[in-house]
C-alpha cells in the first residue's frame, strides 16, 4: 500500500509543474481593444489625411486588429485580414511598432499567406492602401 501513495505522488508533481507552466506561459487570449489598437487606427501615414483603419477597412475583408508586447517590451499593435495582393486576396498580416508615449507609429513586419515580405513590398502595400 505505501509504493501505491509514493507512485501517486510522483505522478501528481509532475502534473502539477506542466499545469502551472501552462497557466503561466500557454496560449494567451488577444487583446483587441486598448489605448495602442485606437492608436494606430487613427494614424496617418505622411501624406495622407486617411487613417489605417479606414485605409484597411475599404480594402481589405475580415479585419482584426491585435496589441501584444513583445519580450523586449516593444508595444506591437498587428493587423490581420485578407487583402487584395498582386489582384489575389491573400491573408496578410502587418505589424505596426508603437513608442511608449505613442508619439510615433513605425511599420514592422508583414506577412502575406505567412510568408515574410520584403520592407519594400511592405512599405508599397500600406502607401497603396492609404492613397
Amino acid at each position: 500500500m505505501g509504493k501505491l501513495s509514493k507512485r501517486n505522488i510522483l505522478w501528481i508533481i509532475p502534473i502539477g509543474i506542466l499545469g502551472i507552466f501552462w497557466y503561466f506561459y500557454g496560449p494567451q487570449k488577444d487583446i483587441t481593444d486598448n489605448e495602442y489598437i485606437t492608436y494606430v487606427k487613427n494614424y496617418s501615414v505622411e501624406n495622407s489625411s486617411q487613417s489605417l483603419e479606414k485605409a484597411f477597412d475599404l480594402t481589405c475583408k475580415n479585419p482584426k486588429w491585435i496589441y501584444f508586447e513583445t519580450q523586449k517590451g516593444q508595444d506591437v499593435v498587428e493587423f490581420e485580414g485578407e487583402c487584395p495582393v498582386n489582384n489575389k486576396n491573400e491573408k496578410v498580416n502587418v505589424q505596426f511598432l508603437v513608442d511608449r508615449d505613442m508619439t510615433n507609429v513605425r511599420n514592422g513586419a508583414m506577412l502575406v499567406d505567412s510568408v515574410m515580405q520584403e520592407e519594400a513590398n511592405r512599405d508599397e502595400f500600406i502607401l497603396a492602401l492609404v492613397k
